[in-house]
């Protein structure tokens, strides 16, 4: 009971986030708004028990985007244009497309019902067999490293990637400002 009026709580909290996010003119406080946005994904991860999922939104979502947009309106207006007119055929699409991800959705186990697939197939195998097959003495380190590989090298890619990103960014921003210096 405690965990779902706290999975309700972050869901509420999520949506106010999202409404305040359009509602915003100010590019800053869009950013700062997105990377509450994404502590609160996070937060709701760590009570899902994805620790590691939460953790890699939490580094990405939070801190190398929020730094990476942070750098892009130190390049560019620190305010966003209005909009001429009201525009239909985005509003169209986006209400499609969330049609068909709540169908999509519609087939898929309740949430934490023991007799879903994850739980009767992959997870039974994983706890008998990771000591035997990988011989790792922590099972989560065995099946982030071992079965699921190449999903962790993806998340490290992101991670690296992103990092890269940023860096690369932070360098074109202070060679700007010496050049504007610069200039007389």
């Amino acid at each position: 009971m405690i965990d779902t009026s706290i999975n309700i709580i972050l869901f509420i909290m999520l949506v106010i986030t999202a409404f305040a996010i359009i509602r915003m003119d100010k590019l800053f406080a869009v950013v700062m708004l997105s990377g509450v946005f994404s502590f609160l994904s996070a937060l709701l991860f760590i009570v899902m028990d994805a620790v590691d999922v939460a953790f890699t939104e939490a580094a990405v979502g939070a801190g190398i985007t929020t730094v990476l947009m942070l750098g892009t309106i130190a390049l560019t207006a620190r305010t966003q244009k209005k909009a001429k007119k009201f525009q239909l055929i985005p509003v169209i699409v986006i209400v499609f497309i969330g049609i068909a991800l709540v169908y999509g959705t519609m087939d898929m186990p309740n949430f934490g019902d023991p007799n879903s697939p994850a739980n009767t197939h992959v997870a039974a195998y994983y706890i008998q067999n990771s000591a035997t097959d990988i011989d790792v003495p922590n099972m989560v380190t065995g099946i982030l490293a071992s079965y699921r590989g190449f999903d962790t090298l993806g998340e490290t890619a992101v991670v690296f990637t992103a990092g890269i990103g940023v860096l690369v960014l932070l360098s074109g921003l202070a060679r700007r400002r010496r050049e504007d210096k610069e200039k007389p």
